[in-house]
């Protein structure tokens, strides 16, 4: 029986990981307008097949669901990927040196920008000081936040337009660090870094617009087709992202679907006016965020007990417990799904306890909150996502992005063996969805993937924890379909199935049949969104 209407693009190849099964199968599918309308033979096929029809044969190059990236900072991101990158610095002065030829490049900016620095891979291992930005930059702000995001490193400058001094008290859930003379010494924790970000991330409209652009090019060309934008922590300024996303989807050039998630504080009204008065199949409100506490690099991150390596302290909440609770019980109230970022066991236990009391509250529902990252868990908690329905949002990179030597000196040997518990997660019947925590690191999924599979560390040797590998085949479900589920769009999202919304990626090669070491180089050669070619490798 011929359909009634003919497809606009047919793709077939010998690999299509339809997100089904756990192996890919021979197959074709058929994209009419923005939907898949038929999977199955060449010959099954072939009724869809009209004069204008685009056919594709890809031999044994595997066709999959397209990326959906759990965890990004979408315009936060993209500012950092116009900034200089300094994760590959050994020294202190290597970095210095980085930031001049950047700045020199910029010389009508104000403020010089850099990312990514990690003293721990220095060959001193000590963190730097304003004095060495101040010798090549004496009259220009620098702002240069770690690796993590959640410290900077920022010259005498930076600190005399934020009137920070030597008699400047430490805000809430943060610190500036002070030498033994009380000079601060340019290293900024938490949300006395953020005081620095909310001046120096204040771009002009049209210079948000340009690095929007380049993101929705950079994501084509990776293949990822959905991401979830989250609040990350300072100023609030996704709904002002969120009105520039909303400019792109009116005009039909969004091609890249995204779910905002602005801050969890306690304010509602806003956000619920938002996600009310504007939600299409490409952008909407879909949740808030919050952090628990910081990160382990920094001492920040809230553990049971206290760090191996710094006794005198276990790290601290961003928010008191009560404060948080609160907020997820009204939030929970009012339809919101709410993610919250925590790093360290003592963070992620409260997250959960909050989420039980939520459930306790409101009556248990299909809430489909998640938990951020969960670098260290303690084991009583690991069966508690699957009974609270807790998603476990995970980003598997980070693993290779701390240097481990100087990770474990920080939680010791007994909390090493509660690490990225990818697998003891999944095993335990939590859904796993996997991202990419942009800029942190990379938006690029094969290193995600890679990472998730092989368990390679820093070192690009050895393998962490090998007992928390999962497969290929669960890696790319968490990395779409259990994505999708996160936003509650599996009906629409996340697999190849006729009736599904037609976002589909095309790789290079079959990953099921090529080595591990292998999967990170590969390369997607054609990204469809909404039933449009967004990229296709080689076309001008």
């Amino acid at each position: 029986m011929e359909p009634n209407q003919k497809a606009t693009i047919v793709l077939s190849s010998n690999a299509v990981f339809t997100g089904l099964h756990d192996h890919p199968i021979p197959a074709s599918i058929a994209i009419t307008a923005n939907e898949i309308v038929a999977v199955g033979t060449e010959s099954d096929i072939k009724p869809w097949i009209g004069s204008e029809t685009k056919v594709y044969h890809f031999g044994d190059q595997l066709i999959m669901p397209g990326f959906h990236d759990f965890h990004v900072h979408v315009i936060i991101g993209s500012l950092f990927k116009d900034s200089v990158n300094l994760f590959h610095a050994r020294s202190e002065e290597e970095a210095v040196e980085l930031v001049r030829r950047h700045a020199e490049s910029r010389p009508n900016e104000e403020w010089i920008i850099g990312t990514s620095w990690d003293s721990s891979h220095w060959e001193s291992n000590t963190l730097p000081h304003r004095s060495s930005l101040d010798r090549v930059f004496p009259d220009r702000p620098v702002f240069l936040p770690h690796y993590e995001g959640h410290f900077s490193w920022v010259n005498s400058k930076a600190l005399e337009m934020l009137k920070i001094n030597r008699y400047t008290e430490n805000p809430p859930f943060g610190e500036i660090a002070k030498d033994e003379k009380g000079e601060p010494t340019g290293i900024l924790y938490e949300q006395a870094s953020q005081l620095v970000a909310n001046v120096a991330f204040q771009v002009s409209h049209e210079k948000n617009q340009s690095l929007f652009k380049d993101f929705l090019s950079y994501a084509a060309r990776l293949g990822v087709t959905s991401v979830n934008d989250l609040y990350a922590m300072g100023k609030d300024r996704l709904f002002e992202h969120f009105d520039l996303y909303r400019e792109f989807d009116e005009k039909n050039e969004l091609s890249v679907r995204i779910h905002v998630f602005p801050a969890l504080n306690g304010e509602l009204e806003r956000a619920k006016e938002v996600r009310d008065a504007y939600r299409s199949d490409k952008l909407q409100i879909a949740g808030l965020k919050q952090f628990v506490d910081g990160v382990v690099t920094g001492h920040t991150a809230y553990m049971l007990d206290p760090y191996s390596d710094y006794p005198e302290t276990r790290g601290e909440t961003t928010f008191p417990a009560d404060t948080l609770k609160k907020w997820i019980v009204d939030a929970d109230a009012q339809d919101f799904r709410i993610r919250l970022h925590a790093l360290g066991d003592g963070a992620v236990r409260l997250a959960l306890d909050a989420y039980e009391e939520a459930q306790k509250m409101n009556d248990k529902k299909d809430s489909r909150h998640a938990i951020e990252h969960i670098e260290v868990i303690h084991p009583d908690d690991i069966p508690r996502f699957h009974e609270l329905g807790v998603i476990a949002s995970m980003q598997p990179e980070h693993l290779a992005a701390a240097e481990r030597s100087m990770y474990v000196e920080r939680i010791g040997k007994e909390r090493e063996k509660y690490t990225f518990p990818l697998h003891s997660l999944q095993r335990a019947g939590a859904t796993l969805a996997l991202g990419s925590d942009f800029p942190v690191v990379s938006l690029e999924p094969m290193l995600e993937i890679y990472r998730a599979v092989t368990r390679i560390d820093s070192s690009g040797q050895e393998v962490w924890n090998p007992e928390e590998r999962i497969t290929l085949a669960e890696a790319l479900r968490a990395y779409t379909l259990h994505s999708a589920y996160g936003n509650a769009r599996e009906h629409e999202l996340g697999s190849i199935e006729p009736g599904k919304l037609a976002d589909l990626i095309v790789l290079d090669a079959n990953l099921f049949a090529i080595p591990e070491s292998e999967i990170k180089d590969s390369k997607v050669i054609l990204t469809i969104v909404d039933g449009k070619i967004v990229y296709e490798a080689g076309a001008v």
